[in-house]
């Protein structure tokens, strides 16, 4: 995106919430990581964010074990996931405070045990919400987006880069090459 950045990775408990609407929970969880790192960082703006995987009212974590990312893959069998990705901005010294959304629908073809299986023997469902990461081994799996591919990866750039604009900060939005097709909103 241009921008000089330093990584710092936040000990914001997270917690989902099924009774709440998933943008609302993201927005707080993103918001609530961001304000750790400005109170270490006063001056600076910081960027945080958080995604959620949900299909009706039920948000998914990160599966702990290869059991859970059965399951979790088995749920997402045939079926259309919202995928909720917050960026937020805050800066402490300025008071700065931006809470943004962004959504995408990703539909799962109907795919059978075996392909489930050989996806968890990758691994690649470690450490990602709903066990699966679209820009990795879960793509054969997906039919199609309806949305913004990087809300999906977990960093909606278009939606940054203009939050950025808003406070001076110059930055270009990332181009993906989709690994599924891709519908737009609307």
């Amino acid at each position: 995106m241009g921008v000089k950045f330093k990584a710092v990775p936040s000990d914001f408990e997270e917690r989902l919430d099924d009774s709440r609407p998933a943008h609302e929970v993201a927005v707080e969880l993103g918001l609530g990581k961001a304000q750790r790192i400005a109170e270490k960082y006063p001056e600076a703006i910081v960027i945080g964010g958080d995604t959620i995987v949900s299909i009706g009212n039920h948000q998914y974590g990160k599966p702990e074990n290869k059991t859970e990312a059965r399951q979790m893959l088995q749920e997402h069998n045939g079926q259309v996931a919202l995928v909720t990705t917050s960026v937020v901005l805050v800066c402490k010294a300025t008071g700065l405070v931006d809470t943004r959304y962004a959504q995408t629908e990703v539909l799962f073809k109907p795919y059978d045990e075996e392909a489930a299986e050989a996806y968890i023997g990758t691994g690649d469902w470690h450490d990602k919400a709903g066990a699966w990461g679209i820009q990795s081994g879960a793509a054969p799996l997906i039919a199609h987006i309806t949305g913004d591919f990087d809300t999906v990866v977990g960093l909606p750039t278009r939606l940054l880069a203009r939050m950025l604009a808003n406070v001076g900060v110059n930055a270009q939005p990332v181009t993906h090459d989709s690994p599924v097709p891709q519908h737009s909103k609307g």
